[in-house]
């Protein structure tokens, strides 16, 4: 039974229940706090996810083409002074709320309200989704400013993954545009925000390389089980004839530049389009990982093969004398059943891939299910211990439902669990340090909690080497399950 017959007869899970979108854009200021909000803790918590404007069908909604919006909760003093949430204005739904669109640079990637992932970066707060989509630049308050290109250095589109090298502060980026075909791009952008190094690389096929890692010698891409499938995101049977014929193209063929202009200034007029999500789950597709030098060329990969999956996210990567280790979230298999489903469990897996012998071990840290695997940002690219991630359980039509946050020790392969209580439903939790040079979990792990009960959400603060809870801020609002969120500190 396809996805699209299930949501048709039942409902779709992605408009119920925590994960409906909000219909209005508030300011709540001076919020209320029970416990304490630690005083390092100087800065703005952001998160960011789909939240389509106006009623949908439910027949047809996918929940990674819904429009972005992203929240914001202001600490500093030990107060906590507002809370906002805002739509992502591209030009489509700026229009659609009335209002002009935000000019700006059109060649960063497609128009698109992004959804994603939003991050701070020299300065500039920025809401990001994959897939050719350029980013928008927001304010410190959360209003769209204008999209961006990077200072007129990024063509295309950027990733929603982008990684920060701790000792340099620049930003590593894998990314890929159906329409440059088989091509990914890594990038590095400089802390004045422009891209200063690119890398083509070419695959065999075309993906959905939704992130990769990075560790302090190597890029890594993870070239998995998943291949494009332009006859998955329509439903009526000449488009679907039309839309595989394209596929078989664009899988190969990259569209030269001024078509990706033409498209890039198109996509601003008419808006994205309503359709699925383009991918399917391929097992007859090798899975592999691609090790690149961070000063290498697309000739110096090496490709090492692994068990057939998908990775949404690795928790980390680093360097072991002649291996690469990799922490990763696993999925057996992906879209399997219908873009809107998430078949197997997905599980925290290490891949040691060794670059002697040549061959990747493959072993199991901890089976829960689980996703948005989270490290302290210090060490990305090196050596860690700890990672943050959220637990699930079953729910209904396939969709797992959040219930606990995970704290796992890679080094004594052991692993915490916090609930939040009957019907307190968890997103993802980021770790923040007391200091810059404190321990690894000497910290904070916070995030938003939603109860069902209240239907409204919580910003929880734990402690993050026992995970009791420090402080709870209450919002007067409810925080869509989402997708990524960050801490954006003060700037000094």
């Amino acid at each position: 039974m396809t996805a699209t017959r299930i949501f048709s007869e039942i409902g779709n899970p992605f408009l119920d229940g925590n994960y409906a979108p909000v219909q209005r854009e508030i300011t709540a200021l001076d919020l209320e706090i029970t416990g304490t909000v630690p005083e390092y803790l100087d800065g703005r918590y952001l998160r960011i996810g789909p939240n389509p404007l106006g009623e949908q069908d439910p027949s047809r909604y996918q929940v990674f083409m819904g429009e972005g919006m992203a929240h914001g909760l202001r600490l500093g003093g030990g107060q906590a002074h507002w809370y906002r949430n805002r739509w992502v204005r591209s030009a489509d739904l700026a229009r659609r709320l009335g209002e002009s669109a935000r000019r700006g640079p059109h060649y960063g990637g497609n128009d698109f309200a992004g959804n994603t992932n939003i991050i701070g970066h020299g300065g500039r707060t920025l809401a990001l989704t994959e897939a050719g989509v350029r980013p928008y630049e927001l304010s410190e308050e959360l209003d769209t400013v204008a999209p961006s290109d990077f200072c007129g250095t990024l063509f295309g589109g950027y990733t929603a993954h982008p990684k920060c090298d701790p000792a340099t502060g620049e930003l590593h980026a894998v990314s890929y545009n159906p329409l440059r075909g088989n091509i990914v791009q890594y990038t590095v952008t400089d802390i004045d925000g422009k891209v200063r190094h690119a890398v083509d690389i070419r695959l065999d096929t075309q993906t959905m390389m939704h992130d990769f890692s990075i560790t302090e010698k190597y890029v890594v891409l993870y070239d998995l089980s998943v291949a494009l499938d332009l006859a998955a995101a329509v439903s009526a049977r000449p488009a679907k004839a039309v839309a595989r014929w394209l596929t078989r193209f664009v899988e190969r063929h990259a569209s030269p530049d001024f078509a990706l202009r033409a498209a890039m200034r198109g996509s601003e007029q008419i808006g994205p389009p309503n359709i699925g999500l383009p991918y399917r789950w391929a097992p007859e597709r090798r899975s592999r990982v691609g090790i690149m030098p961070r000063l290498g060329t697309a000739a110096d990969i090496r490709w090492f093969d692994v068990q057939p999956c998908f990775v949404f996210h690795p928790l980390n990567a680093y360097d072991d004398g002649d291996s690469v280790v990799l922490d990763i979230v696993r999925y057996p298999s992906i879209f399997a059943s219908g873009a809107y489903l998430v078949p197997g469990n997905r599980t925290l897996d290490r891949w040691t891939v060794d670059l002697v012998r040549g061959g990747v071990t493959e072993e199991r840290i901890d089976d829960t299910p689980q996703e948005f695997p989270r490290v302290d940002e210090r060490l990305i690219g090196r050596r860690h211990r700890y990672g943050y991630v959220v637990g699930y359980r079953p729910g209904s039509l396939g969709l797992a439902e959040p219930n606990a946050l995970l704290k796992h020790d890679t080094a004594t392969r052991t692993t915490q669990t916090v609930s939040f209580g009957p019907g307190r439903e968890p997103g993802e939790f980021v770790f923040v340090p007391s200091s810059p040079n404190a321990a690894e979990d000497d910290g904070v792990a916070m995030g938003f909690v939603y109860d069902r009960a209240a239907d409204r959400s919580d910003l929880v603060i734990l402690d993050a080497a026992t995970l009791e809870t420090v402080g709870t801020v209450h919002i007067p609002a409810r925080v869509p399950h989402g997708f990524h969120g960050n801490w954006a500190p003060t700037q000094g």
